[in-house]
């Protein structure tokens, strides 16, 4: 059978095809009475806008692609629970992609959202060529969210403040009396803010000697292997905090392995809050990166952009929070 059409709606609620199209649209201009038919109508025959020929008669597709720096991340999702109310609310579509994928099979990671015709693009996570979105951000609206190198005017910026997180957990640890606090350190920008917001807050405090910085690729193997060797110190240290919560939880399998009760030997603490850090088995000390928010905040600049074409880049900010949970505790040496 063939799918109905604006038509067969017009027929059945008894109006002109004019009205259902009036309908669809969300007019105010309609008769509830009238309003009422018609959407009785699409529902009985379960009709369906041609989306297609909407998009050649507007000439915008309502969707927004989002490109995703690591689908493994799980601060991500709790990004994209931001962003997809407000732009659904707004009567947009979220189309996802991985950049990683793109890039190992030799396309341009926005590439096939922009031959699917969308009319905004958000970027998650890091990028290797920032500049790239240059050429992007002169056709359509583009916001970068969870990231912070730098980006071409016109783009926008949202993420959370990782300077400012990265001292409340060190002074967290600092308040417990650690001394010896060991960073697993990450990459791109935000890992750079998060080290020198670290080895800043050890200064201000005079443990710029007990400050160790070890580096990683910012996964459960590399904070795994990170945290062997600085376990392996013989002046070890008596807190970790990780770059983030998946780093961490390689370093509680290491401290756990090394025979390390956590937190009575070692505190941990990660950074981001995920869905991780809220097991009950891990119950992690971290940051609160304010994820739903950076999401919410990234769809909020994407709808100015769209209503208020040409404005300048600006950077977004949002002011984490401390969570202690159970993998922190006072020195105990």
């Amino acid at each position: 059978m063939r799918p109905p059409t604006i038509r067969d709606v017009a027929d059945r609620a008894g109006v002109s095809k004019s009205l259902v199209s009036l309908v669809l649209r969300g007019s105010e201009q309609v008769r509830a009475e009238k309003r009422e038919a018609v959407l009785r109508a699409v529902r009985e025959l379960g009709y369906r806008t041609n989306a297609a020929a909407r998009s050649l008669s507007e000439q915008r597709t309502r969707t927004v692609g989002v490109l995703l720096n690591d689908l493994r991340n799980p601060w991500f999702v709790d990004l994209l629970d931001g962003l997809n109310p407000l732009l659904h609310d707004h009567g947009l579509h979220m189309l996802l992609a991985d950049a990683r994928l793109n890039r190992r099979t030799g396309q341009d990671p926005a590439g096939p959202l922009l031959d699917l015709r969308v009319d905004g693009l958000v970027v998650v996570g890091t990028l290797p060529d920032p500049a790239a979105l240059g050429a992007v951000a002169a056709r359509i609206p583009v916001v970068v969210a969870g990231a912070r190198e730098p980006v071409p005017a016109g783009v926008d910026v949202v993420a959370g403040d990782d300077e400012r997180g990265a001292r409340l957990i060190t002074e967290h640890l600092i308040g417990l009396g650690h001394r010896r606090i060991a960073h697993i350190a990450g990459y791109g920008a935000v890992g750079e803010l998060r080290r020198r917001s670290f080895e800043a807050t050890m200064r201000a405090h005079g443990l710029a000697d007990g400050a160790l910085v070890e580096p990683s690729d910012m996964t459960e193997e590399g904070g795994y292997r990170t945290t062997v060797r600085l376990l392996s110190r013989p002046a070890r240290p008596t807190a970790v905090f990780a770059v983030n919560d998946i780093a961490s939880v390689g370093a509680l399998s290491a401290a756990e392995e090394l025979g390390l009760r956590v937190p009575r030997d070692l505190s941990v603490t990660g950074y981001d809050n995920t869905s991780i850090s809220r097991l009950r088995h891990v119950w992690l000390t971290t940051v609160d990166n304010a994820g739903h928010e950076v999401g919410r905040r990234a769809a909020r600049c994407l709808l100015d952009r769209f209503d208020t074409p040409g404005l300048p880049g600006r950077v977004h900010l949002a002011a984490p929070a401390l969570e202690i949970r159970g993998t922190t505790a006072a020195v105990t040496d």
